[in-house]
């Protein structure tokens, strides 16, 4: 079950003259906050079209008007929960081109998430994938992010083929994990998953460098 995050209800009590925001900001800024940390929660479980406004409200101790009020519709908030996962993959595709793939890996195998906070943004929107538009915006990122920056690492014939392949093993690990939570790969750790990434690299993308050099250095 979600957390439950408890909000004191908003006033209009304003803060002394010492500089500080009015009172009534600050309530309103943490509730939009506790909102979208309930929504990302409840879109990451349940998907677009099973998450229920009521409920996120409900979790955060508000009437579910305040949700319209700070965001207008529920896409709106679906869209402002999941810009988290842009910016994370902004993160990731700003870094050597060529310590992409161990990257991407990092990302998926990094430890899982607390309850409060829910699956990764990425999955909430492979449960949405019904909503065309969101299945849209997946499409979109998917293929306008990683799978083009790996499209420019592979070296040989079929890149656009064995780009997406590696971008496929990669989705169904991060499936697996998280939806499935497998017994022995949901557990696994990035020393244990290297070795075996590092051949699947190997086959698909081709390119010279040693592991090394593709993980950024021995030490990672």
């Amino acid at each position: 079950m979600p957390q439950h995050l408890s909000i004191h209800r908003e006033n209009a009590v304003t803060a002394p003259s010492s500089g500080r925001p009015p009172r009534h900001k600050r309530d309103r800024e943490a509730t939009r906050a506790a909102l979208l940390a309930a929504a990302r929660v409840h879109f990451g479980r349940e998907g677009y079209a099973g998450a229920n406004v009521r409920g996120i409200a409900q979790d955060v101790g508000v009437d579910a008007s305040l949700v319209f009020r700070y965001f207008g519709s529920k896409r709106k908030l679906f869209e402002e929960a999941s810009a988290e996962d842009a910016q994370e993959a902004g993160a990731v595709l700003a870094g050597p081109p060529g310590q992409l793939p161990y990257r991407l890996l990092e990302m998926i195998l990094r430890e899982e998430r607390p309850e409060s906070v829910g699956d990764h943004p990425f999955i909430a929107m492979l449960r949405s994938a019904g909503d065309e538009t969101i299945r849209g915006q997946l499409h979109d990122q998917v293929c306008d992010t990683y799978i083009a920056g790996l499209r420019a690492l592979v070296d040989g014939p079929d890149a656009d083929l064995r780009a997406e392949l590696f971008s496929a093993w990669l989705l169904g690990i991060s499936v697996v994990r998280t939806v499935v939570r497998s017994d022995v790969l949901a557990a696994a750790t990035l020393p244990e998953v290297a070795p075996y990434f590092d051949q699947v690299a190997a086959a698909l993308l081709g390119g010279g460098g040693s592991a090394d050099d593709r993980r950024g250095g021995p030490d990672r």
